[in-house]
């Protein structure tokens, strides 16, 4: 029975992902593989392994938007949306290697980092869940079509700062984006429900990345399209292939509300719906998911008992130390300083951010609010940071109390004496606790 359902949940995935004749648009990827084609991974038949948890509810691709009674924020009226297309870094192009899609346990690479019968198929072919390699952006208070608690991904790099729309994110999970001269791939994982962002320059070689349609500890697995390694999206590191071992640059990324990123960034690019793909952008095809009750979708390994499997909790690593904030505990806080690797750090929640895994609609998911993470000094001072419940509409929710200054959830001092400061940002995942403990098993659990 349950190989049944497994069996129809991978096929709705499949379709939802792929629409007739959509796969062969995907520019500058490899052939897409039917799943019958590919060898070597055991996990490509329904047969070889059971979902060791509850099948997340997919809906019909291609639906009505569901409906919402919630608010889309302010937008400047007066300015018409505009469209923006950014130079993009392309990859290196495929190169002369044996892929690791087709022959994962091929003689000539070397020693793979994971068991290769726990890498499962989530159902879609490589790229039939479509990344984003051109992206079109719009000015972020042009925007109409986000309501003011939805999530959106927000990335800072070189004095720079974009946001990518979780709505948008859900049904593409990887972005092959440029920030000036630098390459980077944005990713999502529905499944483990985190978001991480990388450089894609590695040494001379640049690569672009593509969703492997399978899965590890039920986190995405990627393949660069250069030499189709597959990646680990909750580590950045290659698993198999030509490229085994390789660990891309970490790049600090941030959920939060749309409010909350465009109270703070009003002229900073927004990623669009224009991605060349007819997807129900702004609906959960994962409803009911994000339940702490329920077992993760084609997870095969153990949960650490510490947590529920599904329990929220910020990740933080720092050298050879690792811990695990539980989310619930932060918001009741509002702000913890813990020390990770020696180093003392400011972890920061506030509310007003929706889960994308919960509702039909997006903007209607619970209340899960946001989390930042910093290194508590700036202009030479050490500081200690309240959060507050009034702000001044300029999203300014946190007081330090040496100088009295405002601080919004970017960690941006937007008043007072250190107005235009900005925190040093430290790296962090918002996850569920399975995920977290599969790949940092020696995590410290933190409760504030």
């Amino acid at each position: 029975m349950r190989n049944l359902l497994f069996t129809l949940v991978a096929v709705v995935l499949l379709a939802a992902a792929c629409g007739p004749d959509e796969r062969a648009a995907v520019q500058g990827t490899a052939a897409v593989r039917p799943r019958s084609e590919t060898s070597g991974v055991a996990a490509e038949s329904e047969q070889a392994h059971e979902p060791s948890g509850d099948a997340p509810q997919v809906d019909e691709p291609h639906a009505a938007l569901a409906v919402t009674n919630a608010t889309v924020c302010g937008f400047d009226e007066d300015l018409k949306p505009d469209r923006i297309e950014v130079a993009q870094i392309p990859g290196d192009g495929r190169e002369n290697t044996v892929s690791a899609l087709d022959f994962p346990d091929d003689a000539s690479f070397g020693e793979p980092l994971v068991d290769l019968n726990r890498i499962l198929s989530g159902g879609p072919p490589p790229d039939g869940i479509p990344p984003i390699d051109a992206p079109v952006f719009q000015t972020a208070n042009t925007v109409d079509w986000i309501h003011c608690t939805e999530p959106v991904l927000a990335l800072s790099v070189d004095g720079e700062t974009r946001a990518y729309p979780v709505q948008i994110m859900t049904w593409h999970e990887l972005v092959n984006d440029t920030f000036g001269g630098v390459p980077v791939a944005v990713s999502y994982c529905p499944l483990c429900n985190s978001a991480l962002a990388y450089r894609r320059d590695l040494g001379d070689r640049i690569v672009t990345f593509g969703t492997s349609g399978r899965l590890f500890n039920s986190s995405l697995a990627m393949y660069d399209r250069e030499t189709e390694s597959m990646w680990t999206h909750f580590n950045g590191t290659a698993v198999v292939g030509t490229l085994v071992g390789t660990q891309l640059e970490l790049l600090p990324m941030q959920t939060l509300s749309w409010r909350s990123f465009l109270q703070a960034n009003p002229e900073a690019l927004v990623l669009t719906r224009e991605t060349g793909y007819q997807r129900s952008y702004g609906q959960n095809p994962y409803s009911g998911y994000d339940d702490v009750t329920t077992s993760p979708f084609l997870f095969d390994g153990e949960n650490d008992p510490r947590l529920p499997a599904k329990e929220r909790i910020v990740g933080i690593r720092r050298g050879d130390d690792s811990a695990a904030i539980v989310l619930e505990s932060l918001a009741s806080a509002g702000v913890l300083v813990t020390e990770v690797d020696g180093e003392l750090l400011s972890v920061w929640h506030l509310p007003g951010t929706a889960t994308a895994l919960e509702e039909r609609a997006i903007a209607d998911g619970r209340d899960v609010g946001a989390v930042g993470v910093y290194l508590p000094m700036a202009d030479g001072q050490a500081l200690s940071f309240m959060r507050s419940d009034e702000s001044a509409g300029d999203g300014a929710n946190f007081v330090d109390q040496e100088t009295g200054s405002t601080w919004n959830i970017q960690g941006s001092a937007v008043g007072g004496p250190l107005k235009g400061h900005q925190l040093e940002r430290v790296e962090h995942l918002d996850t569920f606790w399975f995920a977290l403990a599969a790949f940092e098993p020696d995590t410290r659990v933190v409760n504030p």
